[in-house]
């Protein structure tokens, strides 16, 4: 937020930080207790500003669950701004680079729901390339290097509700609870995330995880055969990561 908000622009800046609260808790939904509390405003202001959604088709009340939710008109306005320059084309220039820096797959991903959409793979010069997923498919964050990022950012509770939605899939990925919260308190610790034969029996991982705005997440990971990314060199793999996506926000602020 501006230090020096614009006069009379009260309202709309409470609806644009409701709207994003419904972007954040998607496909979950809050209710409208729920939305109070995150946004900090009275009942009556949330309720009056969220039926306004509503109304408008901005959000969507599910009848069942009585929760709130992105609704159609937003989501169109989203599908609206792929005409100008996309996520991916802002990043491309760095996902190339980091794909000459490390002559191995790099992969973007974009935090969906509670999932991990790949949004890029760019390979290297590295003749073995890594097809663990390709552009526009998805998987549950925790799964992959770059989804491993994106989770260990979220609060514990969060983590372990995505888990709880999720449980069978996690299960057959042989993640259980345990195992994931081991796995987000390392990349924690690490500052970048790993994975070794995971998804890919063979395949190994080093990921990070950024922000591009308040409710727009995205990782790029490095992927490649684990006899190539050892201990060492995950570990040296995941500190150029992190270096070259730190920079990359850095001069993206400085340019702003």
């Amino acid at each position: 937020m501006r230090k020096n908000p614009i006069p009379g622009t009260q309202s709309i800046r409470r609806t644009l930080q409701m709207m994003r609260l419904l972007a954040e808790n998607n496909p979950a939904g809050l209710s409208l207790k729920e939305l109070t509390e995150a946004s900090g405003l009275e009942r009556s202001t949330a309720h009056r500003l969220i039926s306004c959604l509503v109304e408008e088709n901005f959000a969507n009340r599910d009848p069942k669950t009585r929760h709130y939710h992105v609704g159609m008109d937003a989501m169109q306005i989203g599908l609206s701004a792929l005409g100008g320059q996309t996520i991916t084309d802002t990043l491309r220039p760095l996902i190339m680079r980091l794909a000459r820096l490390s002559g191995d797959t790099v992969f973007l991903v974009i935090q969906q729901g509670d999932n991990a959409l790949c949004l890029l793979r760019e390979h290297g010069d590295f003749p073995v390339r890594i097809f663990t997923i390709d552009q526009g498919e998805k998987r549950l964050m925790g799964i992959g290097a770059g989804g491993l990022a994106l989770l260990a950012a979220l609060p514990d509770a969060t983590i372990r509700a995505i888990h709880t939605r999720h449980a069978e899939e996690y299960e057959q990925a042989q993640c259980p609870l345990a195992t994931l919260m081991r796995k987000v308190e390392e990349t924690r610790q690490m500052g970048y995330s790993e994975i070794v034969s995971t998804i890919t029996p063979g395949v190994a991982g080093v990921g990070y995880a950024f922000t591009l705005s308040r409710i727009t997440r995205v990782a790029i990971s490095f992927g490649a055969i684990s006899t190539r990314l050892d201990d060492y060199k995950r570990q040296e793999m995941g500190l150029l990561l992190r270096r070259e996506c730190q920079e990359w926000v850095r001069q993206r602020a400085a340019a702003d």
